[in-house]
């Protein structure tokens, strides 16, 4: 494993980077897995050299950090670990467990603690821009965090480059470290934010977190692989509002389809060229891989020995058309959640 350092910072950290999302309790989301099973992910990936766990208070509603600090205690040293964890997402309908208020980033980050079962964690991200709060109070909140030992590190997740500004402005001014990470959606079918966010974390040293780097699924998907399809994999391409509500509108076919012509040629599996072309991209820090399955793991792993000729990666990204900002999905997740609680109660 060759490690990166996250964006300017002297943090090392795996190309890959084992998302805990998939980590907690179905009922949050029907496809995702009971804490246990995250210890069997866990172990492989640290088996493999991935030092990198990225989760959210969010997930699961607390569920996937338990997860993550059940599955790592007493397995691993904590100086061998490095963890993210957000805050920003609402956990309950009350106004003060939502948002990134002071009060709220004070108190998310003890109840993070405690699930996690460590003393610290490494990095501490925004899950949300908060149309309600001050973005000064809440870098100012988080550099606070620094400052008493809570967290090492702080970013943002899900921000457009105007608000990552704003940001960045704040924490130089207040710390002069600036921002350490941005975590963001981008893919083969979705690269909006080489506009301007990328070239931006490049030219500021702020280190890129890439989630759904296949697209949730939908890259590697169709009605011929359905068939193919573990239980675990068919729930969640079945249930994913998320990912329906994302992809699969104009060129995203085309895209696939070229992703599934070149790996045919280079006989790869598509998920692994994917990955390999993400991993090629400047700006990248790392991925953040959801595994249900084993060999989604091994897959990853595998992608980091691939590298893809130019004429490759320019076949790949000559289909895509710039469109709207993708940014769909967290309605439908907190309509299916209400759904599932009704019919549970």
């Amino acid at each position: 494993m060759e490690y990166r350092n996250l964006g300017a910072t002297g943090l090392k950290v795996s190309p890959l980077c084992l998302g805990m999302m998939s980590y907690g309790s179905p009922s949050w989301q029907p496809w995702v897995l009971e804490k246990a099973a995250a210890r069997e992910f866990v172990k492989m990936a640290l088996d493999n050299g991935i030092n990198f766990f990225d989760t959210s208070d969010f997930y699961s509603y607390g569920a996937s950090e338990e997860a993550l600090g059940e599955a790592t205690h007493g397995l691993v040293r904590r100086e061998d670990l490095v963890i993210s964890t957000k805050v920003g997402m609402p956990m309950s309908g009350k106004p003060n467990e939502q948002g990134s208020s002071r009060k709220r980033i004070r108190e998310a980050i003890d109840a993070s603690l405690r699930r996690l079962k460590v003393d610290y964690v490494d990095l501490y991200l925004l899950h949300k821009w908060d149309t309600d709060t001050p973005i000064e109070e809440s870098v100012d909140a988080l550099d606070d965090l620094v400052r008493a030992g809570k967290i090492l590190y702080y970013g943002v997740s899900n921000f457009r480059t105007y608000q990552l500004a704003k940001a960045q402005q704040r924490a130089m001014t207040t710390s002069r470290r600036g921002l350490a990470a941005m975590q963001l959606q981008y893919n083969l079918v979705y690269r909006e934010e080489e506009r301007e966010n990328l070239p931006y974390c490049g030219e500021n040293g702020i280190g890129v977190m890439v989630y759904s780097p296949l697209a949730r699924g939908w890259l590697i998907g169709g009605d011929a692989k359905m068939a193919s399809l573990t239980e675990r994999e068919r729930t969640r391409a079945q249930q994913d509002v998320k990912g329906q509500a994302l992809y699969g509108q104009g060129a995203d076919w085309e895209v696939r389809t070229r992703l599934l012509e070149v790996a045919g040629n280079l006989g790869l599996p598509p998920g692994r060229v994917a990955m390999a072309w993400l991993l090629a991209r400047p700006q990248v820090a790392t991925i953040l891989v959801g595994a249900l399955e084993p060999h989604h793991l091994t897959e990853a792993v595998a992608a980091l020995d691939v590298r893809l000729s130019e004429t490759d990666m320019t076949y790949l990204e000559e289909p895509y058309r710039p469109g709207a900002l993708r940014t769909a999905g967290y309605k439908e997740i907190m309509a299916q959640q209400k759904s599932v609680a009704a019919a549970n109660s």
